[in-house]
């Protein structure tokens, strides 16, 4: 009997380990294909499914109802797992955000960008109500079985007035409740804010759901708070600046459950390919 126990527990950390594994879920974000679902929405996700991946997240339905852009998916064996819904649309009609979120089965729903000022500075004046509407979109969705999140773009970085080393990401994290509020990391973004991607897993370690991975030039300069760079500062994942052995290892280590190559380079039906052989082949 207990070497029987023994055995089960062996099997069961051996599945958990698997499970674990980053490569188990990694997908797309379709807005890396942005250009050729403007020419075709079924052709970019034929070449999606080409890539070999099975989950992918959305970013609209190009020409396609979500009825439509779910049965093409399912056509390819493609999974929709989460989609982006911006913070207009979800303000505007978060009812409707909801209906398509359902309808095409996703199980996340993440605002990709904060509400800004004409100054477009994230501030601890505009976090705090931003909070509270992610609190009560996130207890909406929650309703209906799908969770709601937040993926910061660098903005949210900037330092607080208090000096203290606390940011503006800090109290949007304070003020929105876990059970209701998730957050996306996307590494690009952190780390062109001087974010350690690490630190801020370990920081917010039951947070973090789901993970946008894409590389930056080496020598590209960091430490900045604008959430935008050139294409060109984009390139293909292993062959940036960015530590993806230290990064996803700290990602698996704290369970983020998602991981979404999102490509935004000059060229990306060269890069993508060749990031997820990279990524793919990666020993952890």
């Amino acid at each position: 009997m207990k070497k029987l126990l023994l055995s089960g527990l062996a099997l069961l950390a051996a599945v958990s380990a698997a499970a674990a594994d980053f490569r188990s879920h990694l997908g797309l974000q379709l807005y890396s294909l942005r250009a050729q679902t403007k020419e075709s929405t079924t052709g970019a996700l034929d070449l999606a499914k080409s890539y070999g991946v099975t989950e992918v997240e959305l970013a609209g339905t190009g020409d396609l109802t979500p009825e439509q852009f779910l049965r093409e998916l399912k056509s390819r064996g493609l999974v929709p797992v989460s989609m982006h819904a911006g913070h207009a649309q979800l303000d505007k009609d978060l009812a409707a955000v909801i209906r398509d979120a359902k309808t095409l089965g996703v199980k996340f729903v993440f605002c990709p960008y904060p509400k800004l000022d004409k100054d477009k500075l994230f501030t601890e004046a505009i976090a705090r109500p931003m909070a509270a509407d992610f609190n009560r979109w996130g207890e909406a969705f929650k309703r209906e079985g799908i969770r709601f999140g937040f993926h910061p773009h660098g903005l949210e970085f900037r330092p607080t007035a208090a000096g203290n080393g606390e940011t503006v990401f800090d109290i949007l994290v304070r003020e929105t409740k876990p059970e209701w509020v998730c957050f996306q990391m996307d590494v690009f973004w952190a780390y062109y804010a001087g974010q350690d991607p690490v630190r801020l897993l370990e920081k917010y370690p039951t947070r973090w759901a789901t993970m946008h991975v894409k590389d930056m030039l080496k020598g590209f300069a960091t430490g900045v708070h604008t959430g935008g760079t050139p294409p060109t500062a984009k390139v293909t994942v292993g062959t940036g600046q960015i530590d993806y052995v230290r990064i996803l290892r700290a990602a698996q280590k704290v369970g983020v459950q998602h991981y979404f190559l999102e490509d935004e380079t000059p060229t990306p039906l060269q890069c993508i390919p060749d990031s997820f052989k990279y990524l793919r082949a990666l020993k952890l």
